[in-house]
């Protein structure tokens, strides 16, 4: 019995004070997107600056209750009533997880149904779509971010600037991010220097589009 009841205490101490926002692991080696990522862009990507940014968030946000407990689509959709910090850390920390969890080693196919239709139905056809989607990030200018977008049942691609997104201040559930792009020249100017360009091709090639899919299916 005691066994018992120092296990339950231990269970509820640490369920009680687990941690709210956590450095998630990179969900493939560094080189699993090679030739299109290459390895150093990605270790240095991920452990420098995704890191980087986690760990200036975590300070900022330290001793403040509210910023702890927080979900993080719940900071960003109220992102206007805390510092400067907590924008550019946060979203740097919100943001790279996204991207990474938008790839996959060799890319995926599109699959077959709601997501491919819609795609089809408001940009004409796949390639169409990402046509838009490279144009939209070689306009971004300096440094930021392009992303698709599920907005009152409407597919949109948006872009914003340095480590905004667009969750940021507006009602949680509003807008549905499906995939992030990061043009930053962090993210490829090892590999690509500055052809921005050729990047965003490569890019293509390891889409993640089932996850894509299924984050759109999740809020039909």
């Amino acid at each position: 019995m005691r066994i018992f009841v120092s296990i339950f205490a231990l269970l509820l101490f640490f369920g009680t004070n687990a941690q709210t926002h956590v450095f998630k692991p990179l969900p493939y080696a560094y080189d699993a997107l090679e030739p299109y990522i290459d390895a150093k862009t990605m270790e240095i990507h991920y452990s420098k600056h995704h890191r980087g940014y986690y760990d200036k968030f975590m300070a900022a946000i330290k001793g403040n209750s509210t910023l702890e407990s927080l979900s993080m689509p719940e900071i960003m959709a109220r992102m206007s009533e805390f510092p400067v910090a907590v924008r550019n850390n946060g979203g740097g920390f919100w943001n790279h997880e996204f991207f990474w969890e938008s790839m996959t080693p060799g890319g995926s196919t599109i699959p077959e149904g709601a997501f491919k239709s819609r795609i089809n139905t408001q940009f004409g056809s796949m390639e169409k779509f990402l046509e838009e989607f490279k144009n939209a990030g070689l306009s971004v200018f300096g440094s930021g971010w392009v992303w698709l977008i599920q907005e009152k049942g409407a597919l949109k691609i948006v872009t914003t600037p340095n480590q905004d997104n667009p969750l940021m201040n507006v009602p949680e559930g509003t807008v549905n991010p499906l995939l992030a792009l990061d043009v930053w020249e962090h993210a490829y100017y090892l590999k690509h220097q500055n052809k921005r360009a050729a990047y965003i091709d490569d890019f293509f090639n390891v889409i993640d589009w089932i996850a894509v899919s299924r984050r759109f299916n999740e809020k039909l």
